[in-house]
């Protein structure tokens, strides 16, 4: 839609034009019950602007994505809105020094969790509302100025049908209820239009609330909510969520020493959520998938409190103080992505949050950082399309850990000081890279600019690896570091780092630190003075203790060592950095998939972290479908579903080890033997000791089944009839369509690519079923329908929507060099496709090419 697409430019040009008093939303969402009629299901919005205008007479548009508008006025100048309307902008001219502007349109409800979204609760037939806007979605709902820096006052007032509860960013008014069917909202604090929320519904609602008194004497308190649909309130663990987020609210009082500025503090759980969560001030959603139906392990429960920690340390990252535009986006994430781990191990009982930090988010980084879409911390955002796409690896973890390493440079108290006065000098403002770094500067004593521009400005992940040479005596004569970096991003940095040597010492033979240095590494080669003269080590770790963001290879004899002994490993977070190291260089086509996997299968059992357990299982999932030779696939997927099976017998009863063991045998079921265990345990004629086979564990035995066509649509039909709740539905729409069936795909690919049905969260599982690995050529047809579909779909579908089918779709599993040429083609003959676009398609490319590669690697050690 012409417009739609806001670039950097013009919000430069209207932030110099325009600054924003306020605004008034009035919202009739009745219209969310009953038949719909004629096309989209639409609300009425009323929106008031008060705004000033540095050149009056000037010209500028207020932002909105609707059906229609019904009037509009500018300071009592009514305009016509078949003229000023385009279907994205309402155009202003004429502008005062200061102007009011109304705006009465119908806004549609949507299905792709953006803007104003509506469920409907297969259970019990209510429905549900809740708003997401990140980036560019609030003029789904409301006439605004959509960019970050027009921060202002917002007050809000819904009217709602009978019996339900609304929430907003600020708390109800009056005796905190309707007002004749209207519900009527504080004004905000300023705050930027991305971060505004409405939740309206008949949603289960628990209370608390948070008391501090401070230094000076002032005290301080917070009103908590928690909420739920109702069918899943009998799992809603509020009380869990509560003591968390006074946990966080302890830590960042003490350690930001900015008291809480948005009132209360609501947290809503939200169905058909695309993101973990958003950090709408006062009213923080998450995807209600954190409310957990059935068993789920401690890695579940850290999972959680890490987003729950996240989205707290935005209320002051992000929403107090907000990027000026979408390039600083790193400025809220990173910071929220480092503050959620730090604080969850600082303040809560997960205290080996830094353990999951370095296996598992950090992965996602070096993925994303290794992409032909890499791209500086701080990033070059030319429109929202490239903003939303900018939520991704880089901006998060690889953002996180950069901090992480800032940290350590300038020490942890310059830095919360650092933090401190930026929250002070700029608090309900929006700021750029060099404010922070100019209170980091003034806390600290040092020049940042030098690390900004090699850490902050530059893309790609250095590659760490140890040199070590030894005397006639065995004793380390020196050991180095080396620093490599890829050709497309040259640029070696500055890494504080910590190398620890490791022998396998005591009565069991554990591999346990001898010795250990700290150091700078610089340039291509750095010697470690202060590790020569140590005895010969069975294991060099360089980057020991996670201090630096980087991917660290081995030398020869600790490469056999952890061949040898990696289960020995005593300590839980080096043991997690040589898993990281493995996984890398089975994706960089270093060591073979079919070795990693033997590695799992050797010492995974041994591991006691169930997070890293987690993440070792996922990727040896992708090591068997990406990165080994198809003619070992079939051998190498026995032997995991032997080794799952074989592991599971020996998990200890009732453990949250037996419960991921469990999981795992699933996902690699593929033999007569593994069906017909996973049948018996669904009709209870099989049984392993203490295994509680509860709802979502089932959906979990059925999906192999239905996906090897063992059991029919009746019996997909039958346990939903077991579980008809959302979650259930999705799990039912999952399993069809991964039934091993031309007919099958032919239906899941039109639901997707043809129709626009489908809520965001059954596009997803319909793609998550239509996806499977061992059923390659079955769905090799749609590898050209693919390339023919994919421009349409971007143009007519939400950019949700789109970027869930390009990337869900692409035929990655078609794994051969045809497949690799049809992708170029398309690239080399479609070069004005939306850059968006392009940028999906070229990063799943990469991940296809990076396959292969590990496939040639692979066939060769057969050799």
């Amino acid at each position: 839609m012409p417009g739609e697409n806001l670039s950097r430019d013009e919000a430069r040009e209207r932030a110099e034009l325009l600054s924003v008093d306020g605004y008034e939303v009035a919202l009739d969402l009745r219209s969310a019950l009953g038949e719909a009629g004629e096309g989209p299901r639409t609300f009425r919005s009323v929106t008031t602007v008060r705004f000033r205008s540095a050149r009056p007479g000037a010209a500028t548009f207020a932002d909105l994505l609707a059906p229609s508008v019904t009037a509009v006025t500018l300071n009592g100048r009514e305009l016509d809105p078949a003229v000023v309307f385009d279907g994205s902008r309402v155009a202003l001219d004429e502008l005062a020094a200061e102007n009011v502007l109304v705006v009465d349109a119908q806004c549609a409800y949507s299905r792709t969790g953006e803007g104003m979204h509506r469920f409907v609760d297969p259970e019990d037939g209510e429905v549900y509302l809740y708003t997401q806007y990140e980036p560019a979605d609030s003029r789904r709902v409301f006439a605004n100025f959509e960019q970050p820096d027009l921060k202002a006052p917002f007050r809000f007032e819904v009217t709602a049908p009978e019996g339900w509860t609304v929430w907003s960013n600020g708390a109800a008014e009056g005796a905190g209820g309707p007002v004749d069917g209207t519900w009527r909202f504080a004004p905000t604090r300023p705050i930027s239009t991305y971060i505004t929320t409405v939740v309206a519904g008949p949603y289960h609602y628990e209370t608390d609330s948070y008391r501090r008194t401070f230094a000076d004497g002032t005290e301080l308190e917070i009103p908590l909510g928690a909420l739920c649909r109702k069918g899943l309130a009998r799992h809603f663990d509020a009380n869990d969520v509560f003591l968390l987020t006074k946990q966080g609210l302890d830590f960042f009082h003490d350690t930001f020493d900015y008291p809480y500025p948005f009132g209360k503090y609501d947290q809503a759980f939200v169905p058909e959520y695309n993101l973990g969560a958003m950090e709408n001030p006062g009213c923080v959603t998450f995807r209600e998938e954190f409310i957990f139906r059935g068993k789920v392990t401690e890695a579940a429960y850290e999972r959680r409190a890490n987003v729950i920690l996240h989205e707290m340390a935005h209320m002051w990252f992000g929403d107090l103080v907000t990027m000026r535009w979408w390039d600083d986006l790193w400025l809220k994430e990173s910071f929220a992505d480092f503050m959620g781990s730090y604080s969850m191990v600082e303040a809560t009982r997960f205290t080996d949050g830094w353990v999951t930090f370095a296996n598992n988010r950090k992965a996602w980084a070096y993925r994303a950082d290794q992409l032909p879409s890499t791209h500086p911390i701080t990033a070059d955002i030319l429109d929202l399309e490239d903003a939303k796409l900018n939520f991704d690896g880089i901006t998060y973890a690889k953002g996180a850990s950069v901090l992480k390493q800032l940290v350590a440079y300038v020490g942890k108290d310059a830095f919360m000081e650092g933090a401190r006065h930026y929250f002070k000098r700029h608090a309900y403002g929006n700021t750029r890279l060099g404010d922070l770094l100019t209170v980091l500067e003034e806390t600290s004593g040092r020049d940042l600019a030098a690390w900004s521009r090699a850490w902050l400005e530059t893309a790609g992940v250095n590659t760490l690896t140890p040199q070590v040479t030894y005397d006639a005596a065995g004793r380390i004569t020196e050991l180095a570091v080396v620093q490599e970096a890829a050709n497309s991003h040259p640029e070696l940095r500055p890494h504080r780092v910590a190398v620890g040597l490791y022998r396998r010492d005591g009565v069991g033979g554990e591999l346990v630190r001898y010795a250990r240095a700290e150091t700078d590494v610089a340039g291509p080669r750095t010697v470690v003075a202060e590790l020569a003269g140590n005895e010969r080590p069975d294991l060099v770790l360089v980057n020991d203790d996670d201090l630096t963001y980087c991917k660290i290879r081995f030398d020869a004899d600790s490469l056999d060592t952890l061949r040898a002994h990696l289960g020995e490993l005593t300590d839980p977070l080096a043991r997690a950095l040589c898993w990281s190291a493995l996984w890398n260089m089975t994706r960089d086509a270093l060591m073979p998939a079919r070795d990693f996997i033997a590695l799992v299968l050797k010492f995974a059992g041994r591991e006691s972290g169930i997070g890293v357990l987690q993440m070792l299982h996922a990727w040896t999932r992708s090591a068997l479908t990406h990165y080994a030779a198809p003619e070992w696939r079939e051998e190498g997927g026995r032997a995991l579903s032997e080794g799952a099976l074989h592991e599971l017998r020996l998990a200890e009863p009732g453990s949250q080890h037996q419960l991921t063991w469990a999981r795992f045998l699933a996902s690699t079921a593929g033999t007569a033997a593994d069906f017909q265990l996973l049948q018996g345990l669904l009709d209870d004629t099989a049984k392993i000791d203490g295994l509680d086979v509860d709802q979502e564990l089932r959906w979990a035995f059925l999906g192999p089944l239905a996906s090897h066509g063992v059991v029919d649509e009746k019996a997909v039909e039958a346990e939903l009839a077991r579980d008809d709740t959302a979650s259930g539905k999705r799990h039912q729409v999952r399993c069809l369509a991964s039934r091993p069936s031309e007919a099958v795909k032919a239906q899941a690919w039109a639901a997707v690519v043809e129709s626009d049905a489908l809520s965001n969260a059954l596009v997803e599982a319909t793609i998550d079923g239509f996806v499977q690995p061992g059923q390659r050529e079955l769905i090799a047809p749609y590898a050209p329908m693919y390339f023919a579909t994919i421009e349409r779909v971007w143009a007519e579908r939400s950019i949700q929507i789109g970027m869930d089918v390009v990337s869900g779709l692409f035929p990655g599993l078609q794994d051969d060099p045809a497949t690799l040429a049809a992708t170029d083609a398309w690239l080399e003959s479609h070069p004005d496709a939306a850059p968006a676009l392009r940028r999906l398609v070229l990063e799943a490319r990469d991940d296809l090419a990076r396959g292969l590669r590990g496939q040639a690697c692979d066939r060769a050690a057969a050799v």
